[in-house]
């Protein structure tokens, strides 16, 4: 009962912001209706299930699968609201909650967004595909040997980089330390090509992606987040967490211009246009960097904090498709994820048009399907050279304020002393 008012308290918060924020689009947290294709109402007898989702690298092919599927099952109509970017999907779903609009099919994290979610969730373990799943890829979404989501992709991150402009600043090979890496940006600098394309306004960039190196690079990951939880562990004082701060004004020393006021679209386009060398993102930039440049020559840098060698970059599970247990259409919502995962033009929408890294055994891509960026973390995974994800497993909405913070930090209103108390004051603040 707790835990619901606590939840219940989120939601109404979330929908109070929401609609302070409306008129802005995408930014301020609205969803887009991605329905671009046309169709209108649906039919009298229809049934309409409604997805509500955060990728928004994929809202246009999803639109094109969403016209493949309503042709090959007459009577269902898909109504697919895309809220991502600059928004916070998290506070976007919650306020669809609080104002009665319950989607049928949604996206959660594992670990602390399924406990945050799980009332609503319905159990997905005796779904067909559910054999198919990874196990790396179930974990997080298992509670009670119950599956309760269909996992998206695996997707990885680390420096993306064009590797024709390293090749013309003269940087042979690829840096694992922090002292190369600073070298190879002296190098791409003197070349005057700008070494870093800097995406800080977007919270999720620092206070997901970036403090996360931190986090990963910890002895055992697992243990230290809830060491924290306990407070037998601190992050003032934590060398890994010092030696993050090092790689952080590295990106900023070699930055492009406003890193501050550079939102996700801009950072990429920086990148895809040639302006800058690399950049902090991960495999799901593919697709939007191809629409402006599909002929760059890419590659995936490790994130390295000192100078011990790193040759790993971060693997995981970006999210989930789960099924609302109160869905009017739940077996209309479960048989569309059958489908898309174990049909033909499914399985073909996953790899060539997402370019998702399939998180099923069942689903196979080339490289030529995926491009570049995922060829690059499939090899990492293969060769076991990556560091996990743990931001799921942060307490809500400490990714959120760990933004905010390493953003003041990035501004010049704290040092480095401050900005490790400050994210240890957001997380004691904010844990259970």
């Amino acid at each position: 009962m707790k835990r619901m008012t606590k939840l219940t308290l989120l939601m109404l918060i979330a929908f109070s912001v929401m609609l302070a924020g409306c008129g802005n689009g995408d930014k301020s947290g609205s969803p887009v209706n991605t329905d671009t294709q046309g169709g209108g109402e649906a039919a009298a007898g229809d049934k309409t299930i409604k997805i509500f989702q955060f990728k928004v690298e994929i809202a246009e092919a999803l639109n094109r699968l969403k016209a493949e599927y309503e042709s090959s099952h007459p009577g269902v109509k898909l109504d697919i609201q895309t809220v991502g970017g600059g928004s916070d999907y998290g506070a976007a779903l919650k306020a669809k909650f609080a104002a009665g609009e319950q989607p049928d099919i949604f996206n959660v994290g594992g670990y602390r967004e399924l406990d945050t979610w799980l009332e609503y969730l319905e159990d997905l373990s005796g779904e067909s595909w559910a054999k198919d799943a990874l196990e790396v890829a179930k974990e997080p979404m298992t509670k009670d040997g119950k599956l309760y989501g269909q996992p998206l992709a695996l997707e990885g991150y680390g420096f993306i980089y064009n590797k024709d402009l390293f090749q013309k600043a003269g940087i042979t090979e690829i840096p694992t330390t922090l002292e190369q890496l600073d070298q190879a940006a002296q190098k791409l600098q003197a070349a005057g090509i700008t070494p870093f394309s800097n995406g800080y306004q977007e919270w999720w960039v620092l206070g997901n992606h970036n403090v996360n190196v931190a986090f990963a690079n910890q002895a055992d990951p697992v243990k230290f987040i809830q060491g924290l939880n306990e407070s037998t562990e601190k992050i003032p004082g934590n060398q890994v967490f010092t030696d993050w701060i090092n790689l952080l004004d590295l990106t900023l020393k070699y930055s492009n211009k406003n890193p501050l006021t550079t939102d996700y679209n801009t950072q990429v386009t920086l990148f895809a246009s040639g302006e800058a060398a690399m950049m902090q993102q991960g495999n799901w930039t593919q697709v939007q960097i191809d629409g402006i440049d599909p002929n760059l020559n890419l590659g995936i840098l490790p994130m390295p904090i000192n100078n011990e060698p790193n040759d790993k970059l971060f693997v995981g599970v970006p999210n989930y498709w789960v099924v609302n247990k109160n869905s009017q259409v739940k077996t209309e919502a479960k048989e569309f994820l059958e489908w898309l995962v174990t049909s033909d033009i499914g399985k073909q929408y996953m790899t060539k048009e997402f370019k998702f890294i399939p998180a099923f055994s069942s689903i196979t891509a080339s490289e030529e399907d995926l491009g570049d960026l995922a060829t690059d973390i499939m090899k990492y995974s293969q060769e076991n050279k990556t560091l996990s994800w743990n931001f799921n497993r942060f307490p809500e909405g400490v990714p959120q304020e760990y933004g905010s913070t390493i953003q003041a930090y990035v501004a010049g209103k704290s040092d480095k002393a401050g900005l490790l108390d400050a994210l240890q004051q957001n997380w004691d603040s904010l844990k259970k």
